[in-house]
């Protein structure tokens, strides 16, 4: 008989919150749209469980067009009347209002010269960090949260910072039994933006 691997403690029986783990968590991600799809769930999640944003990652992205910011940046009253009455995404106003705001704010450092890749992964020095505990928030999740802040996004305080940082690979916070910390450490080693 097989044993089951060890994975984080975090991880429920729910074969959804399983794949996420086993195949995405921690796995350093450079592409503009999945690194704002992370951005944006992260502050949808805030109060609610992850595995709730997860059963419903597909509505958003629905919802959202794909995650691209510049789509998402178009729109207006009437898109957001329609999403607060969406049952596949959190009808939340502040967090569907905030999704649209940080794509226009995503647009604008574009717009001003600035990779909004490179920006995000420059907190981590364009490289991904071994992490030695799952915390809730460190200094350069501080760092990120008031630059997001300053460049106009809302729903990223320090807590969900860090939590993207994990979620995108910026920090390999698998725990030092789980099987997936040395694959994750594998792919964050041959990473380049």
């Amino acid at each position: 008989m097989c044993e089951a691997p060890s994975r984080c403690t975090w991880v429920t029986a729910d074969p959804l919150y399983v794949e996420y783990h086993d195949s995405e968590w921690g796995v350093p991600l450079a592409d503009a749209n999945a690194l704002f799809e992370c951005l944006t769930l992260e502050g949808a999640q805030a109060g609610l469980s992850w595995l709730t944003i997860l059963r419903k990652r597909e509505g958003y992205r629905r919802a959202f067009a794909g995650f691209d910011p510049a789509k998402i940046a178009a729109f207006g009253d009437e898109d957001v009347t329609h999403l607060l009455a969406d049952p596949g995404i959190v009808r939340h106003r502040g967090k569907i209002e905030a999704t649209i705001g940080n794509a226009r704010a995503w647009i604008a450092l574009q717009d001003s010269g600035v990779d909004p890749v490179e920006w995000l992964w420059s907190f981590v020095d364009g490289r991904p960090q071994a992490g030695s505990s799952q915390q809730a928030s460190n200094t350069t999740s501080d760092q990120m949260s008031r630059a997001l802040r300053k460049a106009g996004f809302r729903f990223v305080g320090s807590t969900t910072c860090y939590a993207f940082m994990q979620a995108v690979g910026m920090v390999n916070d698998h725990a030092k039994g789980c099987f997936r910390r040395s694959e994750v450490a594998q792919s964050a080693a041959s990473f380049s933006l």
